[in-house]
């Protein structure tokens, strides 16, 4: 069967170490909470894979197929998320925390106090010039929480999802399933983060060759991935 094309505007191999490497975007139907992403992976990527592939997923995906999207009118900030949103750094890759919203399920995410002390150490922190360690104190969980963002495919433009639960586990019984190794990857046109690997992963590259995010991230419906080296 022939292969995907790449996304419009993205490039299909990377090199990385002077080694090239092939990234298909697999194109699937829109993932709700009724779908299992281990038959979804399997399905799409079936007729695809071959020996030494990697398959990647988009967090945003498994965190939906997980029901943990919500509409956005329907979450209700606290009182303290509506104040420590205040103090969130506006990035130009993403919402992040700069909502309310986003704010109240990281505080859901890993409790009151740890977003506070969170909050309070990366504020003296960013005062000498030291950024990025309010998401290392506040931990993986809050900085993956997504935002509603214009450029998402709908429903999902209008909703604010959680990072997805038991990443490791379900990126190993993915590849149990799919006998390739699986990463899940959050992802950016600024860089990408892994949020859970099975056995055979190799972080550093899976960094370096999906730093230009070749999933997209507005309305390609392309939310899998196959890794390929290229062999002369």
């Amino acid at each position: 069967m022939e292969m995907p094309n790449p996304n419009p505007g993205k490039n299909l191999i990377i090199e990385v170490n002077n080694k090239k490497y092939i990234r298909y975007p697999i194109k699937t139907h829109l993932i709700t909470s009724k779908d299992k992403m281990i038959d979804v992976v399997f399905n799409y990527t079936k007729d695809y894979l071959k020996q030494k592939d990697i398959v990647f997923i988009g967090e945003r995906s498994l965190a939906i197929s997980q029901n943990r999207s919500y509409e956005i009118d329907k979450v209700k900030p606290s009182k303290l998320a509506n104040f420590l949103v205040k103090f969130v750094t506006k990035s130009s890759y993403g919402i992040g925390l700069g909502s309310p919203q986003t704010m109240q399920l990281a505080i859901e995410e890993v409790g009151k106090i740890r977003i506070i002390f969170a909050a309070i150490i990366g504020g003296l922190t960013k005062f000498f010039g030291i950024k990025g360690v309010f998401y290392k104190i506040a931990g993986p969980q809050a900085k993956a929480v997504d935002g509603a963002a214009p450029y998402v495919i709908p429903p999902y433009n209008r909703h604010v999802t959680k990072a997805p639960l038991n990443a490791d586990k379900i990126a190993q019984e993915i590849s149990d399933k799919i006998k390739v190794p699986v990463v899940i990857i959050d992802a950016c046109d600024f860089g990408v983060w892994v949020v859970g690997k099975s056995k055979g992963v190799d972080e550093k590259l899976i960094i370096q060759a999906l730093k230009d995010n070749p999933l997209g991230q507005t309305n390609e419906q392309t939310p899998i991935g196959i890794l390929r080296e290229v062999y002369d």
